[in-house]
């Protein structure tokens, strides 16, 4: 039941990207295109963002607590990953409609480019989380989608230089679709009350990249974590190497192939466990 819990939690993820992102997107689209929004759309557009950034929110801790050497995450680390994560989609978001604005047909062109480069790129990553070939490059293109949007990590390692190349590449391609925008626009549709719209949605992907480097250098569970007892060390003897050790549930040596690799591909290793594993990964 914990794994299918798991499971559950991924393919809501899967299914906030697929389909309620992009028709965030549209309803955005809609409502700049009228220059109206009745409170109901105001309300279900607020709403939407919320679900989107919670689904995030609900995977990655779902992830951790079952992880034994893990901390989980407080109520300060939560609301700090929450908001990193809704002041990076929210631009993400505004740049998307505003390009459909005036071009609506080139974000059909734009998007399979964006996409085929996120796939591309998490191919090039290497990830093993199905057993064949074939559901393995489905599970590639659908992290494609949800990199279109949204930070996801996939691989093993230190995740810091692909941070910086990720968030480098949609701050660019969201920057040039809002520059297409401001270039494009017609004289007598002016709409001066996006200026300081756009304004705003500078300074809040800003304040999302301060929030990240705040969660993981301050608030990550990580941080509070300590060198476990001999008492706890015990419980350890006699598991195979290279096995990431998992929170008790009924069935002790059960292991979810896939959780483990996605354990393994999200967290950092603690001091204890870092020497057993055969890689000695380390993510942010």
């Amino acid at each position: 039941m914990a794994f299918l819990a798991h499971d559950i939690s991924m393919l809501r993820l899967f299914e906030t990207f697929l389909e309620n992102a992009p028709q965030l997107a549209l309803l955005l689209y809609s409502v700049l295109r009228t220059s109206k929004a009745e409170p109901a759309q105001g309300v279900g557009i607020c709403t939407a963002f919320l679900c989107v950034t919670w689904s995030l929110l609900d995977y990655h801790q779902s992830l951790r607590s079952f992880l034994q050497d893990k901390y989980e995450m407080g109520w300060g680390s939560s609301v700090v990953y929450f908001l990193w994560n809704l002041f990076l989609l929210c631009p993400r978001i505004l740049a998307l409609a505003l390009f459909a604005l005036l071009w609506p047909y080139a974000v059909a062109v734009h998007f399979p480019l964006v996409w085929l480069a996120m796939f591309l790129w998490v191919t090039l990553q290497g990830t093993d989380f199905m057993e064949s070939p074939g559901p393995e490059q489905l599970y590639r293109a659908v992290v494609a989608v949800i990199l279109y949007f949204s930070w996801f990590n996939v691989a093993p390692g230190r995740t810091l230089h692909r941070t910086i190349i990720y968030h480098g590449f949609i701050l660019v391609d969201s920057t040039l679709l809002t520059l297409a925008w401001l270039w494009g626009r017609p004289p007598e549709e002016q709409r001066p009350y996006l200026v300081p719209v756009l304004c705003a949605a500078l300074l809040c992907y800003l304040l999302g990249l301060l929030l990240r480097v705040a969660y993981y250098g301050w608030l990550h569970p990580n941080v509070r974590a300590r060198p476990r007892s001999s008492c706890d060390e015990v419980d350890a003897e006699g598991r195979a190497e290279g096995v990431v050790e998992f929170r008790s549930i009924s069935e002790p040596d059960l292991v979810n192939p896939r959780l483990r690799c996605l354990a393994r591909s999200h967290f950092p290793l603690s001091a204890l466990a870092e020497p057993r594993l055969l890689n000695g990964a380390a993510a942010v």
